[in-house]
């Protein structure tokens, strides 16, 4: 399958030398160390959309995260012209025949059943469109067939002083609309597990998954650590781990700059570790198992605290494809509500036990502030949305209950006895 690699790239200058000659120079100051860069399942690169990786990078208006997000997206939409097999410049005069309308309702398709997020669907088809906009432009695709067709979209605005203004902006007829989800749901869109479903997953991944993958979801489970954050663990951050003095059992353990663990945003806090926990990563750390995968690594890797067996760090897309293989199995294996598990939804099901009990104590004012501060929010209406989430959950259990009662008093009920 196609494959996104990150390369190191200078780009070089050609003068003319005192002597007539013509000199190769290299341009440091304006390297690239880590150029998204597609290539085919052949080893052949993407020219066209390695290009314009390089153009956005180059000119300094878009960030790296941007462009290594769109790249990724592209990756999603060449390993689908691979499978296929679809040339992307093919556009052929019946609609229903063109790679891109193909790709479009490959990704609604993936929505309907629950395996690509809409939002996700959405951002992909705009990044696919971008890039074909920026080819157009530049006569790479060579199409004499319209790709598909433009509309302008008005949209009216009102400033500060009441008066209307509208902006006008280019949309094209393939673009996926992200449709509003009807619910409450958490922070990316996910909803926790139940605790009985919560303990039959580490149950099944303690004896049938990759030993890293199950303490992963671990620390996830009862941490609320975001995936990039677990994989950047440290022996180091171990150790460090100190006792918070208010809550015997309980750790903290420094992430964010400075410690060498990720966090979103770059925010730098602290995430709580129960003891058991934190005793059971200690004693992986010094396993047989780790160490021997320890020995294969870099100077640099040896401080991760989770390593393939090549002795390379575990990525975030390494750990989400080992989730979506065991999640195939789980369901053959009858845990049947793995059918839409992501990794986050361990957040979100810290989460929101962390919140319950906080509010079962009686405590929502200081509630707000811990769970903020134990899931690093940068925004304090994130963590607002699991006291409504959680409000929302109880009052439709208690629905249910009632209604369930009702209902039986009614279907038990001798309708023959009418009374007076």
């Amino acid at each position: 399958m196609a494959r996104l690699e990150f390369i190191s790239f200078t780009p070089h200058r050609v003068e003319v030398g005192v002597s007539g000659e013509l000199l190769v120079k290299a341009s440091v100051n304006a390297s690239i160390p880590n150029l998204p860069q597609l290539f085919w399942n052949d080893g052949t690169a993407w020219v066209e959309a390695n290009l314009w990786a390089l153009e956005r990078l180059s000119d300094g208006r878009i960030d790296f995260e941007t462009v290594k997000r769109t790249m990724k997206h592209l990756r999603t939409y060449a390993e689908f012209l691979e499978t296929k097999r679809f040339d992307w410049r093919h556009f052929p005069i019946r609609k229903d025949e063109q790679p891109l309308r193909k790709f479009r309702k490959w990704l609604l398709e993936g929505v309907d059943e629950s395996a690509i997020a809409i939002s996700t669907a959405s951002n992909c088809m705009a990044a696919v469109i971008q890039f074909y906009r920026y080819a157009d432009v530049n006569e790479l695709v060579g199409s004499q067939v319209p790709m598909w067709q433009d509309r302008l979209a008005v949209i009216p605005l009102y400033d500060s002083k009441g008066f209307k203004r509208t902006i006008v902006r280019l949309s094209s007829e393939l673009s996926i609309s992200k449709r509003q989800r009807i619910g409450t749901v958490l922070e990316g869109g996910l909803l926790p597990l139940r605790a009985d479903h919560m303990t039959e997953l580490l149950r099944y991944t303690a004896e049938h998954a990759v030993e890293e993958l199950h303490r992963m979801l671990s620390v996830g489970f009862f941490t609320g650590a975001r995936i990039g954050t677990i994989v950047t663990l440290t022996l180091a951050s171990l150790e460090t781990a100190r006792e918070d003095p208010h809550a015997p059992g309980i750790y903290r353990l420094a992430v964010g700059p400075g410690t060498n663990i990720s966090t979103k945003f770059s925010v730098r806090g602290e995430i709580i570790v129960p003891s058991a926990v934190l005793k059971d990563l200690k004693r992986y750390a010094s396993s047989t198992r780790r160490l021997l995968r320890e020995a294969k690594a870099n100077a640099k890797d040896k401080q991760s605290l989770f390593l393939t067996k090549s002795g390379e760090p575990y990525t975030v897309e390494t750990v989400n494809r080992l989730v979506y293989e065991m999640r195939k199995k789980a369901i053959a294996f009858g845990l049947y509500f793995m059918h839409r598990f992501k990794f986050h939804q361990s957040r979100a099901t810290f989460g929101t036990w962390l919140m319950q009990l906080l509010l079962d104590a009686g405590c929502k004012t200081d509630a707000i502030r811990i769970v903020r501060d134990a899931l690093l929010h940068k925004d304090e209406k994130t963590t607002l949305g699991y006291i409504t989430f959680f409000e929302n959950s109880r009052a439709k259990a208690h629905f249910a209950t009632e209604f369930n009662a009702a209902f039986t008093g009614l279907s038990n009920r001798d309708w023959s006895v009418v009374n007076a």
